[in-house]
């Protein structure tokens, strides 16, 4: 599930047949310039779920931060996600303001909070969604975060699987934090049940604008020597579906899919 920053992303995803995306707190609140903090709010990240559902059509989990609050926004933001389009949500159990799961120095709030927390958001999503919803944090999905190594993966899975037989497992494959290296195929092996790659259309996208920012402000190029490297106006229409002269019809997704995943 690669992540998804803005809707032209996700809709290049349907577009290439990936089955589902993920929206980061990290990777929106970069695209925002402010770091992931908890600075932006509930109605910054339903935009962004808006955005992606109706490009795409894909199944979304969306991060949720800690909630953007007790348990009255927990409640707000199960509900407000729904809404919006998402298929479901992970909660973190960090005391705000929340850091990175791939920082020291983080705090977490105590079990019973934590508990309180996921029995409200399931209560909401049983009431709003018929069950379809999918809370995560550990009511349908465990997000084990900060891993180092396949070892670390293997080991949380086991015994939680022992607690529970069926449970379901998030992988967060991020680049630059405390996670090695390692490939979809070793998650699968492992029985995790989706793979995130939550920050790396970001970064290579602003990568690939920096390169060129820095080359136009330090040679004066013109652009032609960097055509190679963009999405030409034909597959950018393509992409989006529009045809200059024709009618558009607004949402204009590849195909219709269902968005909810917990099937």
């Amino acid at each position: 599930m690669p992540g998804a920053f803005n809707g032209l992303t996700a809709r290049m995803m349907a577009d290439l047949n990936f089955q589902a995306t993920y929206i980061s707190g990290a990777a929106l609140s970069a695209s925002r310039g402010v770091p992931d903090i908890g600075i932006l709010g509930l109605e910054n990240f339903t935009q962004l779920i808006e955005d992606v559902y109706v490009s795409s059509n894909l199944p979304i989990i969306a991060d949720a931060d800690t909630g953007f609050g007790e348990g009255e926004m927990c409640s707000r933001t199960v509900f407000a996600y729904n809404k919006a389009g998402a298929a479901g949500l992970h909660i973190e159990d960090q005391e705000f303001p929340k850091r990175c799961g791939h920082l020291d120095g983080k705090t977490l709030i105590t079990i019973e909070d934590m508990k309180l927390k996921v029995k409200i958001c399931a209560d909401v999503r049983d009431k709003h969604s018929n069950g379809d919803f999918i809370v995560y944090a550990g009511a349908d999905m465990i997000f084990p975060e900060g891993l180092q190594n396949t070892h670390e993966f293997e080991e949380v899975a086991q015994k939680l699987r022992n607690h529970k037989k069926d449970v379901y497992l998030l992988a967060n494959m991020t680049e630059f934090g405390k996670t090695e290296s390692i490939i979809f195929q070793q998650f699968s092996d492992m029985k995790y049940s989706c793979v995130i790659y939550p920050v790396s259309t970001l970064r290579i996208a602003m990568g690939a604008v920096q390169r060129f920012l820095v080359d136009l402000q330090k040679n004066g190029h013109a652009t032609k020597s960097s055509l190679d490297s963009m999405l030409s106006r034909k597959d950018l229409y393509e992409l989006l579906n529009y045809k200059p002269g024709e009618q558009y019809e607004y949402p204009s997704p590849k195909e219709s899919k269902d968005n909810n995943i917990s099937k």
